[in-house]
């Protein structure tokens, strides 16, 4: 399953503050993670995720789904926050939205 993880506006105003290669640390270490407690694997290719920031979305794949995948990602949209709002200062409500296609 392919998930399009697309970035709100203020989520794109944090992603500023990083290069590619800091987001695709965060997301697989928050991802990593998450994984030891829900029963999922999701990767980040590299080849489709070439500039995150410029994109403004960033693509995941997930496969062997065995837990709501819509609270997986719920989740790591609010653990995502922690670094970026560190970097960005201030509040930060929703980072992204998650758009599933099988």
């Amino acid at each position: 399953m392919r998930v399009n993880i697309k970035f709100t506006a203020k989520g794109k105003a944090a992603i500023e503050n990083f290069n590619n290669e800091e987001l695709l640390e965060i997301f697989a270490r928050y991802i990593k993670t998450l994984t030891k407690k829900y029963d999922i694997e999701v990767d980040i290719p590299l080849e489709v995720n070439q500039n995150i920031v410029n994109d403004g979305t960033l693509v995941a794949m997930a496969q062997n789904v065995n837990c709501d995948v819509d609270t997986f990602f719920k989740e790591l949209s609010r653990d995502i926050k922690v670094p970026l709002k560190k970097r960005l200062g201030g509040k930060l409500e929703n980072v992204f939205k998650t758009e599933f296609i099988e």
